[in-house]
């Protein structure tokens, strides 16, 4: 029995396969088919209400919308409306609590001061001199040029190395290109013109986006597996076009080897209080933490206080490591030898 197929196939139904599902409806009146190997839409972008705290858990780790683009925005308000979040992290070290990205309050914390603007750019073009006239052989290196030993070592040398698993002399200046220090007192963690969160989710958001009769989602279908209907030996045969979303390795079958990834693994801790750290995402400077940081979920949604448990609140604890097959990959390494592989 022939198969009928649509005018276009989407592999993964994150924001990006998504987006391209809809606007093929929308401006070519295509008929999409959407498959995705995991039970749900919405690709890392996932979230979902937890029962017991009233909290909207991003499944797959914190996700903040922001862009300048007013092309963008126009489009993601017609499927949703966004809070007035705006994100601003904290870092714990040596028992203290500053804001991020370095800016003037975290530098006058850190040096028991009170510097001006001028007075701090000083003392961190000074400080960022100790290494003038030389190339960087390593990140250490490359980290200290930028900023200067005192913050690098405070903030950046032992966070970077859990994000690594690698001390951070070993590994190479070209990772970082720019640490951002702020000379006033803004902590907004973005500088895009528009910024917030679904008002109801990410999960509705992108529920909106393929409520067309031409699009149809089908979970749980994995694209490499030649037993299903929308496989990808079956549909380049059929010579139906396809817009893959998904690891640009595993599409190839590694034939050219495994691109380098990071990926996440989450450690949920639930405390008999309403708000454990006050805010949305705590980091940990430090080596004496093994996670990197922590996300309260409750904390991106204040304005949801009243249908939010007031006694009991979770915490998702991030550890970052190297990403095996079979893992979630989350963040491409990109050294040169996977740039020339990908190439």
């Amino acid at each position: 029995m022939a198969v009928d197929y649509p005018d276009l196939v989407v592999v993964g139904a994150g924001l990006f396969g998504l987006t391209v599902a809809q606007q093929a409806a929308e401006l070519a009146g295509a008929r999409v088919e959407v498959i995705d190997v995991r039970d749900h839409i919405g690709g890392n972008a996932y979230s979902y209400v937890d029962e017991e705290t009233g909290a909207e858990i991003h499944k797959y780790g914190a996700h903040l919308f922001h862009t300048s683009s007013p092309r963008v925005w126009e489009y993601v308000n017609r499927f949703t409306g966004f809070t007035d979040y705006v994100h601003r992290v904290w870092a714990t070290h040596d028992g203290e609590v500053y804001p991020l990205p370095t800016n003037l309050g975290t530098i006058n914390q850190f040096f028991r001061a009170h510097m001006t603007p001028a007075e701090a750019r000083a003392l961190i073009a000074e400080q960022a001199g100790e290494l003038a006239g030389q190339d960087p052989k390593n990140l250490n290196d490359k980290g200290i040029s930028l900023i200067g030993r005192p913050l690098y070592e405070a903030f950046i040398k032992e966070y970077t190395a859990k994000q690594w698993q690698t001390d951070p002399a070993e590994l190479p200046a070209s990772i970082i290109n720019r640490l951002p220090v702020r000379f006033n007192y803004d902590n907004r963690y973005f500088q895009d013109t528009w910024e917030g969160l679904p008002v109801d989710g990410y999960t509705a958001w992108m529920e909106r986006m393929v409520a067309d009769e031409r699009i149809h989602v089908s979970l749980g279908v994995d694209f490499f597996d030649a037993s299903q209907p929308y496989n990808k030996d079956a549909l380049r045969a059929a010579g139906v076009p396809v817009v893959y979303t998904g690891p640009v390795d595993r599409y190839f079958d590694y034939a050219l080897g495994d691109l380098k990834w990071r990926t996440v693994d989450f450690r949920e801790v639930r405390y008999d209080e309403g708000d454990h750290f006050g805010c949305p995402v705590m980091n940990f400077s430090d080596a004496d933490v093994p996670y990197t940081r922590a996300i309260e979920f409750k904390n991106f949604n204040p304005e949801r206080r009243e249908s939010q448990n007031p006694d009991r609140t979770v915490v998702w604890e991030e550890y970052s490591r190297f990403a095996e097959r079979g893992d979630e990959p989350y963040y491409p390494v990109n050294t040169d030898a996977d740039k020339e592989l990908y190439a």
